[in-house]
């Protein structure tokens, strides 16, 4: 692992608008996913904690981008989750115009280095979930696929949700799809081996 200290991992801010967003020179690393797909989750355990990043009993009731300081070297970039069919019609409003903001009103979208796209391996990419694939293949942004709950499968089952991952339209051919579990840690290795190939950290 280059020369990062996980220890130094803050949140360092909540932003509901994107004039909020840090106009930082460092890399970006940016989660999307729909409500409850496991976005806080990934972050505790890539940064060995066990609450940095809150997980919400009630999903989809945070409405910001959370960027998590590393460092000083890194931000991990925690984009409001989509797809919680309760939300009223204001709120999903508000999701879509924070999250479009971050592709499109971000000062620094240039040091934007990936997008972890997290999908449910045992739910499979869902109809938001392609449409986020869809745009993320349009803004030309590199990202790869995390699939996250990998524990919840047995082999049989893995091995086809993998291959399925694998050989979707939405997800370009030579996009990485990591298996991924916070409760056994599996993936942890390989998402930050993705992360480092993509953002320049010495």
């Amino acid at each position: 692992m280059p020369n990062l200290n996980l220890q130094k991992a803050a949140l360092l801010i909540s932003a509901g608008e994107p004039r909020q967003f840090p106009a930082h020179p460092i890399p970006q690393i940016a989660l999307s996913g729909r409500s409850n797909v496991g976005k806080s989750s990934l972050i505790n355990t890539l940064l060995g904690r066990k609450a940095l990043a809150r997980v919400s009993q009630a999903p989809g009731k945070t409405i910001t981008v959370n960027f998590y300081d590393v460092d000083k070297k890194l931000f991990l970039v925690d984009l409001p989750g989509y797809g919680f069919a309760k939300r009223p019609p204001q709120e999903k409003e508000k999701w879509s115009a924070l999250t479009d903001g971050y592709f499109t009103a971000n000062k620094n979208i240039d040091r934007v280095a990936l997008i972890l796209q997290l999908v449910d391996l045992k739910v499979g990419p869902t109809k938001d979930d392609v449409m986020m694939l869809d745009y993320l293949t349009q803004t030309g942004l590199p990202f790869a696929v995390v699939a996250t709950k990998a524990d919840k499968l047995n082999k049989t089952e893995r091995a086809k949700a993998l291959a399925a991952l694998a050989t979707h339209p939405a997800i370009p051919t030579d996009t990485p799809v990591i298996p991924f579990s916070a409760l056994n840690g599996e993936g942890k290795e390989e998402v930050w081996k993705t992360i480092f190939a993509h953002a320049d950290i010495k």
